[in-house]
């Protein structure tokens, strides 16, 4: 029997240009070099299967929390053909508020998230406010909701969620944050989100700037390198350079196909 291949886009639906790395790493080489983030979701597809990895922010908390919105990503899912209404299985890598709103727009989904993700934006953490600025209370009031109505299936590291695609617990930006490993046609290649905001933090072993657990963070980068087939199949959560370096769907400059070679 073949081995699974799946596709996987990235959509990006924000972008907060006005960095330099002195505002998102730890340890900047050189102050005043521009380091601008891009907000994606990810959508993988294959062997008869949609998996939704992410789900963004919608454009009040963009005005509230200063950053450029370019479209929803509910209307980003649905040019690339995904209905998010039609979606059984939602990965969240973590609860931060850029990464956890839109669940009333997968009625239909299971939501997978690390045990220790939710304990984390649920526990004794959040009475300090600058643990709890990164999260948005609906969005945890939200996903506790899901809990009592059987919609979240809760991991405890390792997990298959579907054949050949796996959650991995990293941890080190946040209490639970996950990683995936998908199959793809060039390779395993793992969507790191916030384990890795950019190439530059994995290769150069510079943090970023936002760390629960530096300890966690670096031996973060270290398994996203194991699960992979090489550095360009690590996927970071906000670099630009995924979407400059990877093909774009045909008329569609903000989403990219990474299961693809990169063409730079």
């Amino acid at each position: 029997m073949p081995a699974p291949q799946y596709e996987i886009f990235a959509l990006r639906y924000a972008r907060s240009g006005a960095r330099t790395q002195r505002d998102v790493l730890i340890w900047p080489e050189d102050h005043d070099a521009p380091m601008p983030l891009d907000f994606y979701l990810w959508a993988i597809k294959g062997e008869g299967r949609t998996i939704v990895l992410d789900t963004g922010f919608d454009a009040a908390s963009a005005k509230r929390r200063g950053r450029d919105w370019i479209r929803s990503p509910i209307d980003a899912l649905r040019s690339i053909g995904i209905e998010p209404a039609e979606v059984k299985d939602v990965i969240l890598s973590h609860m931060h508020w850029d990464h956890a709103g839109h669940w009333l727009e997968f009625p239909k989904a299971r939501f997978h998230l690390q045990e220790t993700e939710m304990a984390f934006c649920t526990g004794r953490c959040m009475c300090h406010e600058p643990l709890r600025r990164f999260f948005e209370v609906e969005h945890v009031q939200t996903a506790v909701a899901h809990v009592f109505a059987e919609r979240v299936k809760f991991h405890d590291g390792e997990a298959e969620i579907a054949p050949g695609i796996t959650l991995h617990l990293v941890g080190g930006h946040s209490g639970g944050l996950q990683i995936v490993r998908v199959p793809t046609a060039r390779g395993m290649v793992v969507l790191a989100s916030d384990a890795a905001h950019f190439w530059f933090n994995i290769r150069k072993r510079s943090p970023f700037v936002l760390v629960h657990n530096l300890e966690k963070m670096i031996e973060g980068w270290i398994r996203c390198e194991e699960l992979s087939d090489g550095p360009d199949h690590i996927i970071p959560g906000h670099d630009p350079e995924v979407l400059a370096r990877f093909p774009k769907v045909p008329g569609q400059p903000d989403t990219v196909q990474v299961h693809l070679p990169p063409t730079i």
